[in-house]
């Protein structure tokens, strides 16, 4: 292990992916239950294209915790280094995963070690390499704990009711809009392998690849509104958001309810008159339940879809081909 210095992808000022350097920096000191990682791969979410592009407070925070220059990241895969006193879980030479800090932007994943929270991690599941592993847990944990399980007693930041999951057994239809994408894909196979039904929304070149996951009807959103052909389905989970969200909560039974994981602008009269219900969370860290999905991920159960993988020395290059959308499954970097 180097004694002093690592490379880390850096943010030294906010902007478009051109603003992300390759640098040399310390190697993080382990605090009070870390573990220290040294990361093989890192997958790639939009918290960090917000901190690059100017976000730098969480919401829910009354402040800002992000200081230039910073390094953005969350997901890791690697090898454990070195354990801080007192840690039990994880020896040195173990494979790990793990989603860290989350919610915040102190993962500092984008780099060749990181200091990680035991808690946050899990045994990377044997079945799979660093690369599939690295795209599972902010996108696999947002599906679990809107889907299966909470996991936490924390307020959410979007309303004050506790989130609670639908229940989902071979009674349930799940209408997934935005299938194809990091936390579409895997909730389209969550909601498969707790028995639902599940209808995919994506653009047409993703049927294929839906289908194979377990879709049981899929939607091309370019042709069709979904509105339009679906109704009385159980569950919504829109990972799209925006203005049109709420035309989703039409394809909705009474006494259906849709999550919205990205909270959009819905109307409370109208949520009232179709007897329907709007809920969301904010995900967090969970190592145990992380390890719950490795074990799907190693049966092959679940699959993690990689859209594309870049060095982490081309940082920019992964955020700019996350700027195209369109991303099937998940984007990764790798570290040599």
């Amino acid at each position: 292990m180097p004694t002093d210095t690592m490379r880390a992808a850096r943010l030294h000022e906010h902007g478009g992916p051109e603003v992300l350097r390759y640098d040399e920096v310390p190697i993080p000191e382990l605090g009070p239950g870390d573990v220290l990682v040294r990361v093989h791969a890192v997958g790639v979410n939009p918290p960090d294209w917000y901190l690059r592009g100017g976000m730098t407070t969480m919401p829910g925070d009354p402040e800002s915790t992000v200081s230039l220059p910073v390094v953005p990241g969350t997901d890791v895969s690697g090898v454990v280094e070195a354990v801080a006193p007192g840690v039990d879980d994880f020896a040195v030479g173990d494979e790990v995963f793990g989603m860290l800090r989350f919610p915040s932007f102190r993962g500092r994943a984008y780099a060749e070690y990181v200091a990680a929270p035991a808690s946050d991690l899990a045994r990377k599941p044997a079945g799979i390499d660093h690369v599939h592993a690295a795209g599972a847990p902010m996108a696999g944990l947002t599906a679990w704990q809107f889907l299966i399980e909470t996991g936490h007693d924390h307020p959410s930041p979007f309303q004050e009711a506790r989130h609670r999951p639908t229940a989902l057994d071979a009674d349930a239809t799940v209408l997934v809009n935005g299938a194809a994408g990091g936390v579409g894909h895997l909730a389209l196979q969550l909601a498969k392998w707790k028995g639902a039904r599940a209808v995919a929304v994506a653009s047409g070149g993703h049927e294929s690849f839906l289908r194979d996951l377990g879709a049981d009807r899929f939607i091309d959103y370019t042709r069709s509104r979904p509105e339009d052909l679906v109704h009385d389905v159980d569950l919504v989970l829109d990972t799209v958001g925006g203005p049109d969200s709420r035309r989703l909560l039409h394809t909705l039974k009474r006494g259906g309810a849709q999550f919205p994981v990205f909270p959009g602008d819905f109307d409370e009269e109208e949520i009232a008159k179709l007897g329907v219900t709007v809920s969301s969370t904010q995900v967090r860290s969970n190592g145990a339940q992380l390890a719950e999905l490795g074990r799907l991920l190693d049966a092959g159960t679940v699959r993690v879809a990689i859209d594309s993988t870049f060095a982490l020395a081309d940082a920019r290059a992964a955020h700019e081909r996350a700027a195209r959308g369109h991303i099937r499954g998940k984007i990764v970097l790798t570290v040599a």
